[in-house]
């Protein structure tokens, strides 16, 4: 079964695709992706200077968005890695499953939520709760994509690249059932 049935992988431009059995069309594109990321992390090595943060990448979907961070930030800092669901096909499911946990100690450090979306709260919610019980001296949150329109959640988000209405995407680390997460452009459903 070929997965990107309409996708040209040479040239891997911005063309309408298919990934399994829905077409998507062209919505960010990669250049522009990467600018807005850049420009987060010079504001971030202003902001975060001399606080030796903790990034914590949210798996799966902010992969690729926490290594072009990490390209741009010159500050020291670390990185780790949370893996939690909430999403089957295109949907939320309403419940956060954990899968993996903290390994660091965060009391007293600055930790940096790194998330891929941002829409409903649902996640960052249960992301927020649980690292308040590891007592990080502050919590910012840091998105590449954020739904401004349907979220209702109290924690203010610090940094997010881009505010989109309420559309499935696809690409840059953001999959439909597992893929379409290695595409360099970001996609709306068609």
């Amino acid at each position: 079964m070929i997965k990107f049935a309409t996708l040209n992988l040479e040239k891997r431009g911005m063309e309408t695709i298919k990934v399994l059995d829905r077409e998507f069309v062209p919505y960010i594109d990669h250049e522009t992706i990467v600018s807005k990321i850049k420009e987060m992390a010079e504001k971030m090595n202003r902001d975060l200077r001399d606080k030796n943060p903790l990034f914590l990448g949210i798996l799966n979907g902010s992969f690729m968005f926490a290594a072009e961070l990490f390209n741009h930030l010159t500050i020291d800092c670390n990185i780790s890695f949370l893996k939690l669901a909430s999403y089957e096909g295109t949907n939320s499911t309403g419940k956060v499953k954990r899968l993996i946990g903290v390994n660091e100690d965060i009391k007293d450090r600055t930790v940096v939520i790194v998330e891929d979306i941002i829409d409903t709260g649902i996640t960052m919610d249960h992301i927020e709760k649980q690292l308040i019980g590891y007592e990080p001296k502050e919590i910012k949150i840091a998105a590449l994509l954020y739904k401004s329109e349907i979220y209702n959640n109290k924690y203010p988000i610090d940094y997010f690249c881009f505010d989109i209405p309420q559309k499935f995407i696809v690409g840059f680390g953001l999959d439909y059932n597992g893929y379409g997460r290695n595409l360099p452009s970001i996609y709306q459903t068609k």
